[in-house]
């Protein structure tokens, strides 16, 4: 996150308003939930596992084993299993 000077992206009359509150101190400001992306969206991460964990469903129902699930994409059991058995 980086820093803004408010003299320098507010009009007056907003930042005099500010300053009845906050006394030279810092504050933040959070983004509109409208604006937020969710983890992974930006990055194309969340796509990148959701693909991932469909291939291990589709892997399983064809009849490949936690075990061979795990060695192939270096998880761990229980982390398989959790894809396996999660409600998607």
């Amino acid at each position: 996150m980086k820093y803004l000077n408010a003299e320098n992206i507010l009009p007056q009359h907003i930042l005099k308003e500010i300053q009845k509150y906050v006394h030279g101190g810092v504050i933040y400001i959070p983004t509109p939930e409208e604006w937020r992306k969710k983890w992974g969206q930006s990055s194309g991460t969340r796509e990148y596992l959701n693909t991932r964990n469909e291939e291990i469903r589709q892997r399983f129902s064809m009849g490949a084993s936690i075990d061979e699930l795990s060695d192939l994409f270096y998880l761990s059991r229980h982390s398989i299993k959790k894809i396996l058995y999660s409600k998607k």
